[in-house]
């Protein structure tokens, strides 16, 4: 009995040591990837300079507002688009209990990039500009559009591998029409859409850090909060029934939660690959456990990591020309979901 207890000890000593180990790794990365988004670039900032002109604001003008109008908003908006986009991904893979359903492979980036771009050439059109707030209702909406069509396919084809395929083609429809439209414009804006609508961080301001910071801060609360439901739920619909979970309501709130969060990416920095399959897949690899009160801040985390990783990657590889962020994240996140798909493939 005193060696069932030692041994039970040591295995949660272990879990908990993987934990700690996990997060500050993913703690250190996150401050290493700021100074080096901040310290790379077309004007080089010593690291010695940069920590008293964040919080002095003391220094080079010019260096000043390098910082604070151009490399901080963007690294801001990178990571907290990041973390969105990955949770996005593993309400996603929760709810279709699949580890290769996300927001771009199942066409909702492309809905909401859709109704975006719509909206972007209509206010432009008219108005010369254009709200962040509008930006993320239009994509929420073109979130849930697409999101409806894969519910309907899920009623009538029950295996995964053809709703994934129905989802990709939804995908492929509207960035057919979203690039038919932006072809077609002739004012000078809309036709920078085109950049917009492959994926970037540039352009970010002040503005749009504070939009996106309130909306996916807020969902990212309610997400959290949901973590025993969606524990239960990751042990079947039963067993959540079992435990008081109105299985209704709760896959109606993963819906809106999660079409919110890749709503808030689409409006900001236009679709984004393979970050909502890639991250979770790896956060709950690194943590061995899917455990969702451990597995959300994580997965928040690892995204930011890995969106600022690959946008250093995009602005300074092949510098001054910018790679769109898309590029760079499915180069490092299609690997991954190619390794999930023949692993699921052996174990079958």
């Amino acid at each position: 009995m005193q060696h069932s207890v030692s041994e039970i000890t040591g295995a949660n000593l272990r879990r908990r040591t993987r934990y700690a180990g996990v997060f500050l790794f993913l703690l250190a990365a996150f401050c290493a990837i700021v100074v080096l988004n901040i310290n790379i670039g077309s004007v080089p900032i010593p690291v010695s300079k940069i920590a008293k002109i964040i919080f002095t604001g003391e220094g080079d003008a010019r260096q000043v507002a390098i910082i604070w109008k151009i490399r901080l908003p963007r690294i801001l908006m990178a990571a907290i688009l990041g973390g969105a986009l990955s949770l996005s991904g593993f309400l996603l893979q929760t709810f279709f209990s699949n580890p290769i359903a996300g927001p771009f492979v199942l066409g909702i980036s492309s809905g909401a990039k859709m109704v975006v771009a719509l909206t972007m050439i209509f206010f432009l059109g008219r108005f010369g500009a254009v709200s962040s707030w509008t930006l993320v209702i239009a994509a929420f909406i073109g979130s849930l559009i697409s999101v409806g069509f894969i519910l309907l396919l899920s009623r009538r084809l029950k295996h995964m591998a053809i709703l994934l395929v129905g989802g990709i083609m939804i995908g492929y429809i509207c960035s057919a029409v979203t690039d038919f439209v932006i072809t077609f414009a002739e004012d000078a804006d809309i036709v920078n859409l085109h950049g917009w609508s492959l994926g970037s961080f540039s352009g970010t301001s002040w503005e749009g850090v504070a939009v996106a910071a309130v909306l996916i801060g807020m969902t990212s609360v309610l997400v959290f909060f949901l973590s025993k439901p969606i524990g239960a739920y990751q042990l079947g619909e039963a067993y959540a029934q079992s435990m008081g979970v109105n299985i209704r309501a709760f896959r109606v709130a993963l819906i809106v939660l999660s079409s919110l969060l890749s709503a808030c990416v689409t409006a900001f920095a236009g679709p984004i690959s393979f970050v909502g399959i890639a991250v979770p897949h790896l956060v709950k690899r690194s943590l061995n456990t899917s455990r969702p009160l451990i597995v959300i801040p994580a997965t928040f985390l690892g995204g930011a990591v890995f969106c600022m990783a690959c946008d250093l990657i995009a602005r300074t590889v092949f510098a001054p020309t910018e790679l769109n962020i898309s590029t760079v994240t499915s180069v490092f996140g299609a690997p991954v979901v190619i390794a999930m798909m023949m692993k699921r493939h052996r174990e079958r």
